[in-house]
């Protein structure tokens, strides 16, 4: 039996879009359900998501359906021992990732944001979903925790840096010149 614990809405802020997720516990781990819909630079894009999570905070695997720019999207992320495949493909790029980061969306800084001391850093690599592709590939990122909600970020592969507001569940409210919590 599934518990919703949060829901959260986003609107875009450098595009038209929006997300709209929820966090739900499910078989002692936790479930991300998502629904993005958005226009980039490729075209308009209407995905849903879903991300499996451990009662540790780290993924489990994750899906990805829908269309973008025109191109219909299945993907099936699954870590097993450490291990991660790609619709059944074998991903050995992606040893020692811990969690998904999907770029089109601030739904899967859940996890890590989830794991974080009160006060402190946090260090974690992803498997960062990109589109137009898709492109799977590792994203080592830092999350310093540094006063209350705020909480400054860096990604290392794209050398992304910024500050994120989070609420008390974990969800980031607002992600500067990206994303923001439609209340």
């Amino acid at each position: 039996m599934t518990e919703i614990i949060a829901t959260t809405r986003w609107r875009a802020l450098d595009r038209d879009g929006e997300d709209k997720c929820r966090l739900a516990l499910l078989n002692g781990g936790y479930m991300l359900v998502g629904h993005a819909r958005f226009r980039d630079g490729a075209g308009w894009a209407a995905l849903d998501y879903v991300v499996r999570i451990g009662s540790d905070w780290r993924t489990l695997g994750a899906d990805v359906t829908g269309t973008h720019a025109g191109t219909e999207l299945k993907l099936k992320l699954v870590c097993e021992g450490g291990a991660w495949s790609l619709n059944g493909a074998p991903q050995p790029q992606l040893d020692g990732c811990e969690d998904v980061d999907f770029a089109f969306t601030p739904a899967t800084n859940l996890m890590p944001l989830r794991r974080m001391p009160d006060v402190g850093r946090l260090s974690t690599r992803s498997a960062w979903l990109r589109l137009p592709g898709p492109t799977v590939s590792p994203l080592d990122q830092s999350y310093i925790r540094e006063r209350g909600n705020i909480v400054s970020y860096h990604a290392e592969q794209s050398a992304y840096a910024t500050q994120l507001v989070v609420d008390p569940t974990g969800f980031v409210t607002t992600y500067p010149g990206l994303w923001e919590t439609d209340a």
